[in-house]
């Protein structure tokens, strides 16, 4: 049984999923060979207009993948945030190639450019976009410093699919890009994620390299050290179900934050809002306190009352295996102590909102 009767997240799933998952069943096509891989590729970069999207078994291969494929490796630097979750981080450190952190952007969150262009050395290869909690990056000024720079981009779209800068799909802007569909993602195939490029040369490697390094004309010969990257098609037929959704799903998300952001109107707490000429999906609501300490105590009245919700992602640069090196990123460390993610998902009711909001606000006002 759930210990929350209103979780942060939870998929939102139907009777198509369970039939295309029935269909797999009934064909025997369980493994990573089926009709559903390939469907849901081609409406995947259909849907974002790019040439090529492949299939991998998770948002944070998929990131280790893109690195591989644009080979980073030992010696080479790779430009991060500092405020993302823990694999836009450590998929860098599977290849060798070491994280440099930048700070946030106060209003929007992201990785601020102005960051990015002074940890730009001989040896960075390549930043890493992260649209955090669904809000776009300033990616005309991060493509135009890669692309000044002679450096690699890749946006990690995890948290952002449906997301757009100035009416242009985020994962359509970078060298490279990445997505994930665990089970709390806007769209979900339980666990799965997908690489895309218009690149030929690089999708060729992403499909070398996801499949043992299997050799393209000779049967059981493997020319590269691969991995086991593949997607099942049992989840890509969860996928092409989910995919079918996307508008309605994010509809229904941009109308949940459009009523958090009503309900703290007014109030002192800052609700994570659009801004700029993009367009949030609002994977995760959020909103900021006025200090770690006032954050706590609303998260413990919320879970009191059956409210599940989580704390902003801690940066990276302070938890222990990548603190060796002092630094500090002031903006992104304020913003990880005071942040709140709020239930998020699709059925989440109009009334059970109000009521998160409530809580929230006697709880800081008593």
């Amino acid at each position: 049984m759930d210990k929350f009767r209103i979780p942060v997240y939870k998929p939102f799933l139907g009777e198509e999923e369970k039939n295309n998952v029935i269909r797999c069943l009934d064909s025997t096509w369980i493994s990573s060979k089926g009709e559903f891989i390939t469907v849901f590729e081609e409406k995947f970069a259909k849907y974002l207009g790019v040439n090529y999207a492949t299939t991998v078994s998770n948002g944070t291969v998929a990131l280790h993948l893109a690195l591989v494929a644009l080979g980073i490796g030992p010696g080479d630097e790779v430009i991060v945030p500092t405020l993302t979750y823990i694999a836009s981080v450590n998929a860098i450190v599977y290849t060798g190639a070491t994280p440099i952190f930048v700070d946030s952007i106060e209003d929007t969150w992201q990785m601020n450019p102005e960051e990015v262009k002074k940890r730009i050395n001989q040896r960075t290869k390549a930043v890493i976009a992260v649209h955090l909690y669904g809000h776009p990056c300033a990616m005309d000024e991060l493509s135009k410093i890669c692309r000044e720079k002679g450096i690699f981009l890749v946006e990690d779209c995890a948290e952002a699919i449906g997301s757009k800068f100035n009416g242009q799909y985020v994962g359509t802007f970078g060298d490279i890009s990445t997505f994930s569909f665990f089970g709390n993602k806007t769209i979900t195939t339980g666990e799965g994620g997908m690489v895309v490029t218009n690149d030929e040369t690089l999708h060729e490697r992403i499909v070398h390299y996801k499949g043992q390094g299997l050799a393209k004309y000779r049967e059981y010969w493997h020319d590269v050290v691969g991995y086991n990257y593949r997607m099942t098609n049992i989840c890509a037929a969860i996928g092409v179900a989910q995919l079918g959704k996307i508008d309605f799903i994010i509809n229904r998300k941009r109308r949940i934050a459009e009523l958090y952001e009503t309900e703290f109107e007014n109030t002192g707490i800052l609700f994570h809002k659009q801004v700029g000429n993009v367009f949030h999906s609002f994977w995760m609501c959020s909103i900021l306190m006025k200090d770690s300490n006032e954050r706590d105590f609303v998260r413990s009245k919320l879970g009191e009352r059956g409210i599940e919700t989580r704390p902003l992602f801690y940066p990276i640069h302070t938890m222990p295996m990548y603190s060796k090196r002092y630094e500090k990123h002031h903006v992104a460390e304020n913003l990880g102590w005071r942040g709140i993610n709020l239930p998020s998902y699709v059925g989440l009711k109009d009334d059970e909102l109000t009521e998160i909001c409530n809580i929230i606000l006697n709880a800081i006002n008593n």
